[in-house]
């Protein structure tokens, strides 16, 4: 009972940095009037809070383990409280999107202190287990809960609004962590790794700036291919420094832990796939259903209901079943979920036509999102949870950072000239062919199930 209250804040930390993907979701279209976005920059508003938190989570991680994880968490709530007062009081776009890059640093900082607490707080087995389904329910269902908020507030009150309610949950995390977060003690010795912060933040970017931009200019054309380049030698240039580095941001020999490698192997996935999979129902909701705010904000109670009761079935079939087949079982559920779904997104359908899919996707999302990080921290040592919670967090964010943008090319069309009806039925094949390509593509996450040592069962249930 002494930890449920610190719990309670952990899992607060973990759903602001999850919601910020979403809550912005529902108020796209009326950013993009109101701030002066077209519907090519519009991506961006997301993209500009992923990148530089995929970017910078190394350096988040790495410093909780090195400065203190109570620090790190104030720390990161207080610069989202900071960047979500400026979004709010945005009027041009690129004052917008400074400040979601802002935001972004702030979750880079936030998401690794809350994932390194709460795994060094509880002992390997099923205590942990149980607090990080709290975490994972916390986090996965703050994807949904993010758009059902966001259509509340932007119907209410305006597109300001989704940036402004972060202030005072910012304040009041960061006063509550010196009351019942436990101090972090003398710092450890050793330094920081910034320029390979710096040039896997770059390399980062220029991937996913390249993909995101291959649909329009064309994937051969001048431009995507010298961000390809200077991305790719950029990650090469991280990888090597890392190597070399005496206090690396990413130690390399984490990786030679079959649970660490595994995890990422399916977060990655994660990300490319389901991770993206709410904000082609937003605009299903909105575009071809024709919801308002409210209403697509009140259509994510399906998804986010059917998350967390995956999260919550997650902790009692990981000791049944094991790492490796409960990863197994999420995948296929997700997937076969996923792709239900994609056959539902037309434009005669109604939304209890979509249950089924949305059912399916949020049940393997929900049992996905907790499996993957109990794993990645699975026979890692406390003083190294922090390098690791950056790593697996990491490979989520830029993930779903190039699956954003090479999904919203899958789903192009040219709907130039087409108003009513017509449009409606372009807008829904378009949405259905970039689900069905997630659905797809998350089915290769069983290939790192398949990866994980048979005792892994064992090892948990134990």
């Amino acid at each position: 009972m002494r930890l449920l209250i610190p719990l309670a804040l952990l899992g607060m930390g973990s759903m602001i940095t999850a919601l910020d993907f979403t809550i912005v979701y529902v108020a796209l279209p009326q950013i993009a009037r109101d701030v002066g976005f077209s519907p090519l920059t519009l991506q961006w508003v997301v993209s500009a809070y992923s990148v530089p938190f995929g970017g910078f989570l190394l350096l988040g991680g790495r410093l909780c383990d090195l400065i203190g994880r109570r620090r790190m968490f104030v720390l990161g709530m207080l610069l989202y409280g900071v960047a979500s007062l400026l979004g709010g009081l945005a009027t041009d776009p690129g004052l917008l999107i400074c400040a979601r890059a802002l935001q972004g640093l702030g979750g880079a900082v936030l998401m690794p202190a809350t994932l390194s607490l709460v795994v060094t707080m509880f002992e390997e087995g099923a205590a942990r287990n149980r607090a990080m389904t709290v975490w994972a329910v916390c986090g996965a269902s703050g994807l949904s809960l993010g758009a059902l908020l966001g259509g509340v507030l932007t119907g209410g009150f305006g597109w300001e609004a989704v940036f402004f309610v972060n202030v005072p949950l910012a304040v009041a995390g960061a006063a509550a962590a010196f009351a019942v977060l436990t101090p972090d003690g003398a710092r450890r010795a050793g330094g920081f790794d910034v320029p390979g912060a710096l040039i896997g933040t770059a390399g980062v970017t220029g991937l996913v700036f390249a993909i995101a931009h291959g649909a329009e200019w064309g994937w051969t054309s001048p431009g995507v291919l010298a961000s390809l380049a200077a991305a790719s030698a950029l990650l090469v240039g991280f990888v090597a420094i890392e190597a070399r580095s005496r206090n690396p941001l990413m130690p390399l020999r984490l990786l030679a832990n079959r649970h660490t490698s595994a995890a990422a192997g399916a977060i990655l996935v994660y990300g490319l796939t389901l991770q993206c999979v709410p904000y082609f129902l937003t605009i299903h909701f909105q575009d071809v259903l024709g919801y308002d705010a409210m209403q697509s904000g009140l259509a994510f109670l399906g998804p986010t209901l059917a998350i967390t009761v995956g999260n919550l079935a997650s902790e009692r079939l990981i000791p049944r079943l094991g790492l490796r087949g409960t990863l197994s079982l999420s995948v296929l559920v997700g997937a076969v979920g996923t792709a239900v779904l994609a056959f539902s997104l037309s434009a005669d359908e109604s939304y209890f036509g979509l249950l089924a899919g949305v059912v399916g996707f949020g049940l393997g999302a929900g049992l996905a999102f907790n499996t993957m990080f109990i794993l990645a921290s699975t026979g890692v040592v406390p003083h190294e949870q922090g390098a690791v919670s950056g790593l697996s967090s990491t490979v989520l964010q830029a993930g779903s950072s190039a699956g954003l943008a090479i999904l919203v090319g899958v789903a192009g069309r040219d709907t130039n000239g087409l108003t009513g009806e017509a449009l409606r039925i372009v807008t829904a094949d378009g949405l259905r062919s970039a689900v069905f390509a997630a659905a797809a593509i998350a089915m290769v996450g069983v290939l790192a199930a398949l990866t994980l040592p048979r005792e892994a069962r064992m090892r948990v249930s134990q």
